[in-house]
């Protein structure tokens, strides 16, 4: 299933227009205020299907919403590259919301339960990690070869390349495991979602330690949101702008660092998120380009911290309503990072990137605190 899998992320990540994407927007002719609403079309529609999809993947078959995942993304390129329009625009958003939140939660089921299946989850971590370190690297390359076929065809090369990448991930999806029959979840008289659904809230509700697993997976992964500045920092480190992408380079090298060792020494979990804190209090206090070395390690153990903190998530709850738990975290981590962001916007009235950063370190040093304590006791 390991190959399957990082087949299936690399190809989800290689997707040509995501660099150019907002350069075909404002050469439509639409403003900057007009690109921003798409944005926002794009983040309600994942906020609104993303529990919804969980409860999907717990009651229909899992492996059917990974093959609809892409198709749908692609679909949304393919809007966007024959109508190029303010609505197809909106559209190609709402699917592309849509299906990224039918593979949230529904991916990692699946893999979970198929390890356990096979008596393997303590590959989980490992197999999750890596499968993230190849979407990164599909990221890059994606950027590089977009270039060269923008020049030779346009938005129309660009887009088409793109709707073949999701295609191919719908196929590659289609070729994972699935031995978890529909309808498994249960056939109460009551419908099966609602079932689910209460199963799901029931597990949260009385289970202190899934509560506790779930706000960890959703505080780690949505905290993380607050590498969407790291440009900023690095640029008020008094770097030159030409300088930036090095530093950014030195960032990503540790996240993939971080993400290839996902899985080894989970129980390291507590002091690596105080270490995480430490590193990103002390690099961004520096006012350096070299402080950013200490960002990456914090980047680094953060990206493991939080494959670590959704293994722990998935060893505590039950595959009946796993995929719903599990796209409940991924909701919670984007609330998360929405308080992420308006948070640093309103510190940023009032303090710096590297002053703000610093601050942002403080729930993590709590995470680790809360999870050390018990522990010691």
């Amino acid at each position: 299933m390991a190959r399957r899998l990082y087949v299936c992320a690399f190809l989800e990540d290689f997707v040509l227009l995501y660099p150019v994407y907002a350069l075909l927007f404002a050469d439509t002719g639409l403003s900057p205020a007009a690109i921003s609403s798409l944005f926002v079309i794009w983040s309600v529609a994942g906020f609104v299907f993303e529990v919804p999809s969980g409860l999907f993947a717990d009651v229909f078959s899992r492996r059917r919403l990974l093959v609809a995942s892409p198709l749908l993304t692609g679909a949304g390129f393919a809007l966007w590259i024959c109508l190029p329009s303010y609505p197809a625009f909106a559209a190609g958003f709402v699917l592309w919301g849509v299906g990224s939140a039918l593979r949230s939660g529904t991916l990692q089921a699946l893999v979970f339960e198929e390890l356990a299946r096979a008596g393997a989850t303590d590959s989980y971590a490992r197999l999750m990690g890596r499968s993230q370190v190849l979407g990164t690297t599909a990221i890059m390359l994606a950027n590089g070869v977009a270039a060269p076929v923008m020049a030779a065809g346009g938005y129309r090369a660009a887009g088409a390349a793109s709707v073949v990448a999701c295609v191919l991930c719908a196929v590659a999806a289609w070729s994972l495991p699935e031995s978890r029959g529909q309808g498994e979840s249960g056939d109460d008289d009551e419908g099966p979602f609602l079932e689910v659904l209460r199963d799901g809230v029931a597990q949260v509700r009385r289970a202190p330690r899934v509560w506790g697993a779930l706000l960890l997976a959703m505080a780690v992964m949505g905290f993380a949101a607050l590498d969407e500045y790291l440009p900023v920092l690095a640029r008020s480190t008094g770097a030159s702008v030409a300088a930036v992408p090095l530093l950014m380079l030195v960032v990503g090298v540790g996240e993939t660092a971080g993400g290839w060792l996902a899985g080894r020494g989970v129980r390291w979990l507590a002091p690596a998120l105080l270490v995480a804190a430490v590193c990103m209090a002390v690099g961004a206090l520096s006012g350096r380009p070299a402080g950013m070395a200490a960002i990456a390690v914090a980047f680094g153990v953060i990206e493991w911290a939080r494959v670590a903190a959704e293994a722990r998530l998935q060893e505590r709850i039950s595959d009946r309503s796993r995929a719903t738990v599990m796209s409940m975290a991924g909701f919670g981590a984007e609330v998360f990072a929405v308080l992420v962001f308006a948070g640093y916007a309103l510190g940023s009235a009032w303090a710096g990137p590297g002053v703000l950063f610093a601050v942002a370190s403080v729930p993590f040093a709590v995470m680790g605190l809360a999870l050390w304590m018990p522990r010691r006791r």
